[in-house]
């Protein structure tokens, strides 16, 4: 079965990883949690679990479209620095919920500034194939 691996961040962690604002981040921690991270999804690649994998654009880069009496409304970002957004996502194809939750247990592990007390999550879903999984 396919599982989606969802992992959030905020506008404000995004700055802080380009050694911006009150940022802790030092050029080197950045090169550790890349590592860290290409390493995690080669080894996926290697067992046959990966399916898809991307990071994605600070929120800075997001369009919200909502609707609004009966009229669609678009907002550009950034949204408050505080509000969580998806940063990325992997897809994996493994034998069951728990060995997903397994992979994604290993993000925890992922390198960051000592003084970073951020709280750090990854949600994950079954992927449905058809609309009689939705139920």
């Amino acid at each position: 079965m396919k599982y989606m691996i969802m992992l959030y961040g905020s506008q404000q962690d995004y700055d802080a990883m380009a050694g911006q604002g009150e940022s802790t981040w030092t050029p080197e921690d950045f090169g550790a949690m890349h590592a860290f991270m290409a390493k995690w999804n080669n080894d996926l690649v290697e067992s046959g679990e990966f399916v898809d994998g991307q990071g994605l654009a600070a929120p800075v880069h997001t369009r919200r479209i909502s609707l609004q009496n009966g009229v669609p409304v678009v907002t550009d970002g950034p949204y408050p620095e505080t509000q969580e957004v998806l940063a990325g996502y992997t897809i994996v194809d493994c034998a069951s919920f728990d060995r997903a939750t397994e992979i994604a247990a290993q993000l925890t592990n992922t390198p960051h500034p000592a003084d970073d007390d951020r709280v750090f999550y990854a949600d994950i879903r079954p992927i449905v194939d058809g609309a009689g999984e939705l139920l």
